[in-house]
């Protein structure tokens, strides 16, 4: 009897400890949430921010916010709730930096400049410059705010992801995916924008099977923070004649993204798709 409750015990509490669990992260309002490099939404104007799926085990945990100096704390396991407390800041570079990531792309690549100028050890404003200069397709310039970022941090998942996009819109592939790759190296697997820049490189050159496996890699990392990769997804589902798939991936972004910019294109295909999907079986 003893060895069946303990059993029972163990199940009601592995979810929490060896699965995913919610986890509340209070702070400043409005700050900017990542874990473990990746970013997991914005507090509220309390200055909490509730995650329903945070997997078990040791996590990096980064807020940052607009006049505060940014904060790492470490997230031990089994804790379901964690404050971070963040210092005001008069550090020029730092709110130089702060102020390029809510401004335009024109104005911030100016602003990462002015930051970079008074810090020039910076890696992450070089990586904002490497981003901003890619959308201005100054694609040179991009790629030498890169090298400049891993002069300081050479092992940097991120600049090797936003290296990888970099290639991409220049239609180097070969070249992105490698790039991509080294990101999910350096992150020891873990690194979303590489996973899914991998799969539209790969659907860049046909390679749609491939590419959904990529997506899924992406998605179970973020925990469905990201709908539009649902779409993606699922788009990718439509082209290898797989309907069933793609309204499951359609069905999920518009749970999660009721109003969002691909939800009434998506809400127009479902019918006909739900219609060619009839007698046919979801593939896991």
């Amino acid at each position: 009897m003893k060895i069946v409750v303990a059993v029972v015990v163990f199940l009601l509490v592995a979810p929490s400890i060896y699965g995913q669990a919610s986890l509340t992260i209070t702070s400043e309002p409005n700050a900017i949430v990542s874990i473990d490099e990746i970013r997991r939404g914005v507090t509220d104007a309390s200055g909490k921010l509730t995650l329903t799926k945070v997997s078990a085990g040791r996590h990096s945990v980064r807020v940052r916010a607009n006049g505060f100096k940014e904060t790492t704390a470490a997230l031990l396991p089994g804790r379901r709730a964690l404050a971070v407390k963040l210092v005001t800041t008069t550090d020029p570079a730092e709110l130089k930096f702060q102020e390029a990531e809510s401004s335009s792309r024109e104005r911030a690549a100016e602003l990462y400049r002015e930051a970079i100028k008074l810090r020039p050890a910076f890696p992450a404003a070089q990586v904002g410059l490497a981003r901003a200069l890619m959308s201005l397709n100054e694609f040179k310039e991009a790629h030498a705010a890169i090298e400049a970022a891993r002069r300081t941090r050479p092992a940097y998942a991120e600049a090797s992801a936003v290296e990888g996009r970099i290639y991409r819109e220049e239609a180097f592939d070969d070249d992105a995916l490698r790039s991509f790759r080294r990101s999910i190296r350096e992150a020891g697997g873990v690194q979303p924008e590489a996973y899914v820049g991998m799969a539209k490189v790969l659907e860049d050159k046909g390679q749609f099977a491939e590419a959904i496996v990529e997506y899924k890699k992406a998605l179970a990392q973020l925990s469905d923070s990201e709908p539009v990769i649902y779409q993606m997804l699922g788009a990718a589902y439509e082209r290898v004649e797989k309907p069933k798939e793609a309204v499951v991936a359609y069905e999920k972004y518009l749970e999660l993204a009721p109003t969002g910019s691909y939800a009434a294109a998506i809400r127009s295909i479902l019918d006909q798709l739900k219609r060619e999907a009839a007698g046919e079986q979801i593939v896991p």
